[in-house]
């Protein structure tokens, strides 16, 4: 009796454990068109249909097939925010001069696939709170690593050794 029990349990686990990597994984990110306008998206990572989505306004903006995915790259900007600085400048001269010296510090994640021999790629921007989370779910789900992440890691630790010699 006890035999089948722990059968039973195992069999169970084994099937719950199945069904949670056959899933289907989403991410809010913005998608980047050629002149750099983006649009709130979703990217839908998918172990049913093995391939990536990115919706737009429940569209599907890009369907990237697993088998067709060439490379991912991941990419980290900073920049000052000088045009919203002159915004906020003719409301106020020295908030505008604050704001112009901050700067806004961006995630990027490429997608380089192919369809039929052409080569193509994907540009979302990812919130600072889910890159880490996204990184890890592709190569999760994909079994590609991102490229330019251990560089990213390798920055901030030079960065933090820069700072406790000061």
């Amino acid at each position: 009796m006890n035999v089948k029990r722990i059968i039973f349990v195992f069999l169970t686990a084994l099937a719950v454990a199945n069904l949670s990597l056959a899933e289907e994984t989403t991410f809010k990110v913005k998608l980047a068109d050629a002149k750099g306008k983006q649009a709130e998206a979703n990217m839908v990572l998918s172990d049913n249909n093995k391939n990536i989505v990115v919706r737009v306004a429940d569209q599907d903006a890009v369907t990237i097939p697993y088998d067709q995915l060439d490379k991912f790259s991941y990419e980290y900007t900073k920049k000052h925010r000088i045009t919203q600085g002159a915004i906020v400048m003719v409301a106020s001269l020295g908030a505008g001069a604050i704001v112009m010296l901050t700067k806004s510090k961006s995630h990027w994640l490429y997608i380089n696939f192919h369809e039929q021999n052409a080569p193509k790629s994907v540009v979302l921007r990812m919130d600072k709170n889910d890159y880490k989370n996204i990184c890890a779910s592709l190569k999760t789900h994909t079994g590609k690593e991102v490229e330019g992440l251990e560089q990213d890691k390798a920055k901030k630790e030079k960065s933090k050794d820069e700072k406790k010699d000061k």
